[in-house]
């Protein structure tokens, strides 16, 4: 083997050489390549090898593993300076080799399958090249059979790190390189089955199924003749048709020379017009009508030679949808003139219909919402190498948290991930893998790019046009709009009329144009008032179904419920595709150290915003998606607290073609003492998009009349087995909040001692309750688009300027004169009561700086000594929640470790907040802390402080702590999405100059761990 590196034919990889056609059916591995191969890092395409080859894994991807060549994450522009269609000069090249040994039939043909290659792919065997490939998130395959010998051959794959096409894969991603999917080698006979398209059908007014199997093959496309068919079995029935021969281009008869005799009449005078009126759709004279159809059938084009289509109606089969994945298997052989099979496939297929009807996406005649979720292919120790175990884990916990659809951002995902999808039931907007997000405004325009933007969106289509799951095309993301997309809109519209085309950069400057390239209006993180303004707006011809919002970086996704309320009663609005499913942190060691832009010596770089998700790498759910649980639920409580009262409650199944026989509902009350038992409760038969009011028994209806009842829990599990599921996963748990009396505070005792600053002291007080108007800034604070809001309030450091106490007869008046950061004046008063050993009473009055219109937080922090471990509380919970995303949050006495209060955001900052607090106890070896106010606060316990969040660059690097931090709001800003998208609505924003709250504390340094509060 030389020791020379073969180059590609075409460097620019704007063109693929010698790689086969894209096509739907999946062939089976005859050897499985996947494993030990060798491997080697060279400089680029002119290097010489070297002998310094190491053992890798395939797939993997180098840069997961390599010293030299790392990881690097930018979101927009490219990772290096030069301009399309020119590449960096260092260029490596990742060189795989493996032998492989083969028996070569004369009578079949060698397919090398590449599943996927991150970068600029040149496939060898045996030292010669089979062809080139740049689509990275595709599989490329090679016809081989002419490089093989009999024994011991040599397989290399290289893959270069740029190419040209690098510009039109420029996704908010890591840049990562190798073999990313399976490698493997099939054999087929010489004719075969080439491809074949099933269309499955569901007409909802009928409740049948159509189905039509268009096959091609190789090998009987040249033949003139041969008696070759096809046949299709479908519901235990065969069906069988020709495969059609080569035909010679019909041409017409010329005029005979011979004049020894009068020539007999062909053809009617005028016999021309017979042409155009057919074309014009107009009635063809009665002695044109023979001739003319036996002219058409001999000119007009038949179908294509080695090809055949059966079309079956009337089918009784049940229909597809992501509620019901009904799939129905079908068997498509070739047969030989003898009834030999010489091959088949047997995809599954799923009988649905899906149009855009108006302002409506239809699947099967129903106007569904779309609860979906942006999806890339990812895994924090691999990179873009899926496991089959993890693709099933991540659409089974969408199932359970009642996801029903995914974009693949922004790139066709791996081929398993719509086999799970057509299987457990989720709708996909498939997108080609095109975004050209640094040269968006000229590269859907650059002629040098046109084939590669069409073939890739085409080859996306035929890859996955057999799938149910998939509803509709998209053609890519974020390159700006142009003619390349006019041109790959035109051929999907043509090769598949089925599902209608979904592309941003169509609509982004003008949500009513755009039709030549989107069927859907699909922007990008909308604000509330465009949503409202669009459903107003007579122009608005076509369904909005937002193809990224609630951007979710850090500790975010506020205002979902918001959106969701738009959604389901604004018509023209069907959902949308929050941002994003997963944060792409990497943990390439496996210590749980994840990493960010930067973080391997990248730049430039995005910092953290790749960690923008709903979970976590290791799937674990951040508490923005308990929030989507709870909104996308299939079930919905529409009636109040009055109606429970008298043992009711009114349901609403948001389902679209499925009852809830499948569910299970068990009513429980919460109460300031613990949840009480759980009660089943009769589900009588509730169809789709329909309501119905049920009985409460006698024993809930008693709690909920009890004075420390607090809210009726409704738990909605599944009652069976699923692919997605075991039986009794909790899906749901909706409330019905009860009116909520003040708390009654302890009597007042006496006055008591404070210090010369104002600060009361105790032995199990590391700090004293001191006025906190600052959080840890989260990604969303920090936004641009804010301008620095907060840092100019000052609000991060308050400096006392003056103290007054004054001892009452009954209380001690404190007042607390402080000066911003920027030397502007905030007043604290406050009154602090005794009401008995330990045990204090304050009230407190707050007045902001003149001018003063949005804040982060108003409340006091106060700090514990070592040795509390263990928190009790009534309030919202279990998980995190904050003014605008607590729709989902329940109501009830809840406990946890202290330790675990907290959210581990990858990039530290405000975290672990617990709102409509009245009631917070901290228990641990140092004794008990608890604190009750009259009024519902915001709680937050804490191992960290403010400033240590904001220090800290990764969560990993906060150092181990045993503080206990207290923070108890009277008010707190909301989340919101300003990182990339609206801010905090009006409603969550902290617009209030003065706050006067009463607040209770106890503290007691013998240990009651566990102990409830009382009522």
């Amino acid at each position: 083997m030389t020791d020379l590196l073969l180059p590609p034919p075409d460097r620019t990889g704007l063109i693929a050489v010698g790689r086969l056609p894209m096509r739907a059916i999946t062939r089976a591995a005859e050897i499985d390549l996947d494993g030990d191969w060798d491997f080697q890092l060279a400089d680029g395409w002119d290097a010489k090898l070297g002998s310094d080859w190491r053992r890798v894994q395939v797939p993997s991807l180098w840069t997961m593993s390599s010293e030299v060549d790392r990881p690097h994450y930018t979101n927009v522009a490219m990772p290096f300076r030069e301009t399309p269609p020119d590449v960096p000069e260092h260029n490596p090249v990742g060189v795989y080799r493996r032998s492989v040994d083969l028996a070569p039939q004369p009578d079949r043909r060698i397919i090398l399958h590449v599943g996927a290659a991150e970068g600029h792919l040149r496939a060898a065997v045996n030292g010669m090249v089979a062809g080139t490939s740049t689509d990275s998130h595709l599989a490329a395959e090679f016809d081989i059979t002419g490089l093989v010998r009999a024994g011991g051959n040599v397989v290399e794959l290289a893959v270069a790190k740029w190419s040209a096409a690098a510009y039109i894969e420029d996704q908010d991603h890591w840049w990562q390189s190798g073999l990313s999917r399976s490698i493997w080698i099939y054999s087929l006979p010489e004719i075969a089955l080439a491809d074949v398209v099933a269309h499955a059908d569901f007409d909802p007014a009928t409740r049948q199924g159509t189905l039509t199997v268009t096959a091609s093959t190789t090998g009987l496309d040249q033949l003139d003749e041969h008696r070759h068919t096809v046949r299709v079995t479908v519901l235990d029935e065969e069906h069988e048709a020709p495969v059609s021969a080569r035909a010679d281009h019909p041409v017409m008869p010329e005029n005979g020379g011979d004049r020894s005799r009068r020539p007999e009449p062909q053809m009617p005078e005028d016999f021309w017009d017979s042409v155009g009126l057919t074309a014009a759709g107009a009635q063809i004279p009665a002695r044109f009508a023979d001739l003319a159809q036996r002219l058409a059938d001999a000119v007009l084009p038949g179908p294509a030679a080695g090809t055949t289509t059966i079309s079956l109606d009337g089918l009784d089969v049940p229909p597809w949808s992501a509620e019901r994945p009904h799939l129905t298997r079908i068997r498509v052989q070739l047969l030989d003139g003898d009834g030999t099979v010489v091959d088949e496939t047997e995809p599954r297929v799923g009988f649905r219909r899906v149009e855009v009807t108006g302002r409506d996406l239809l699947v099967n005649g129903e106007r569904v919402l779309i609860q979906g979720v942006n999806r890339h292919d990812f895994d924090p120790r691999t990179g873009r190498v899926m496991s089959r175990q993890r693709m099933r884990d991540e659409v089974s916990l969408l199932k359970r948290f009642n996801f029903n659809a995914i974009r693949t951002s922004h790139y066709p995902n791996d081929p398993y991930l719509l086999d799970l999808c057509d299987e457990m039931g989720l709708y996909v907007v498939d997108e080609a893998d095109v975004e050209g997000h640094g040269f968006s405004s000229t590269l859907a325009d650059d002629p040098r790019f046109r084939e590669q933007i069409v073939g890739r969106v085409a080859r996306m289509v035929q890859r996955d046009r057999n799938h149910p799951s998939v509803i509709a095309w998209s053609l890519g993301n974020e390159t700006g709009y142009g003619a390349s997309h006019d041109a790959a809109a035109a051929w999907v519209r043509r090769a598949d009329p089925t599902r209608p085309l979904h592309y941003e950069g169509a609509i982004m400057f003008d949500w009513h144009g755009g039709h030549a390239a989107t069927d859907i209006v699909c922007p990008m993180y909308p604000s509330f008032p465009a949503l409202e303004a669009f459903v107003r707006d007579e122009r608005a011809d076509r369904p909005l179904i937002a193809c990224e919002y609630a951007y979710s970086q850090g500790n975010s996704t506020g205002g979902l419920a918001e959106y969701w309320k738009l959604f389901e009663s604004r018509p023209g609005l069907q959902g949308g595709f929050i941002w994003e499913f997963m944060d792409h942190t990497l943990d390439p060691n496996g210590d749980g150290r994840y990493r960010y832009g930067g973080d391997f010596g990248d730049e430039p770089n995005d910092g953290a915003t790749v960690a923008n998700g709903l979970v976590f790498p290791d799937l674990t759910p951040k508490p923005a998606m308990y929030e989507a649980r709870g909104i996308f639920s299939p079930v919905r409580i529409v009636s109040d607290a009055t109606a429970a009262s008298i043992g009711r409650i009114r349901l609403r199944n948001r389902r679209h073609f499925a009852d809830l026989s499948d569910l299970r509902l068990k009513a429980r009350v919460e109460t300031r003492d613990g949840a009480t038992d759980a009660v089943p409760l009769a589900l009588a038969d509730l169809g789709p998009q329909s309501e119905r009011t049920i009985e409460l028994p006698a024993d809930i209806v008693d709690r909920l009349r009890r004075t420390d009842a607090l809210a009726l829990s409704l738990a909605v599990t599944t009652a069976e087995d699923s692919p997605w599921a075991p039986a009794g996963t909790e899906l749901a748990v909706h409330q019905v909040v009860l009116p909520r009396p003040s708390r009654v505070l302890p009597a007042v005792w006496g006055r008591v001692r404070v210090d010369d600053h104002g600060d009361l002291r105790h032995p199990l007080l590391a700090a004293p309750p001191r006025l906190a108007l600052w959080r840890a800034l989260t990604d969303n604070d920090g936004s641009f688009m804010l301008d620095q809001r907060f840092v100019r309030s000052g609000f991060f450091h308050l400096e006392v300027k003056d103290v007054r106490v004054r001892q009452r007869d009954s209380a001690t008046a404190v007042t607390l004169h402080y000066r911003t950061a920027f030397d502007e004046p905030v007043e604290h008063r406050r009154t602090i009561t005794g009401t008995g050993a330990g045990r204090y009473m304050f009230t407190e009055h707050v007045t902001l700086p003149e001018g003063t219109n949005d804040g982060l937080r108003v409340g006091m922090r106060l700090d514990l000594a070592e040795g509390f471990d263990h928190a009790q509380w009534v309030g919202l919970g279990p998980w995190e929640n904050y003014p605008d995303r607590d729709s989902s949050a329940l109501l009830g006495r809840w406990s946890a470790a202290i330790d675990d209060l907290a959210v581990p955001y990858t990039l530290p900052q405000e975290n672990g907040t617990r709102g409509g607090v009245d009631t917070l106890e901290l228990g641990g070896p140092a004794g008990t802390a608890r604190f009750d106010s009259r009024e519902p606060l915001f709680a937050n316990v804490s191992r960290y402080t403010v400033d240590q969040l904001e220090a800290a660059d990764h969560w990993w690097r906060l150092p181990a702590s045993t503080a206990t931090i207290v923070h108890l709001d009277i008010a707190h800003r909301g989340a919101g999405t300003a990182k990339l998208g609206p801010d905090t609505r009006p409603a969550h924003r902290l617009t209030g100059r003065t706050y006067s709250w009463t607040w209770h504390m106890a503290l007691d340094r013998r240990s009651h761990i566990g102990r409830r509060a009382d009522p």
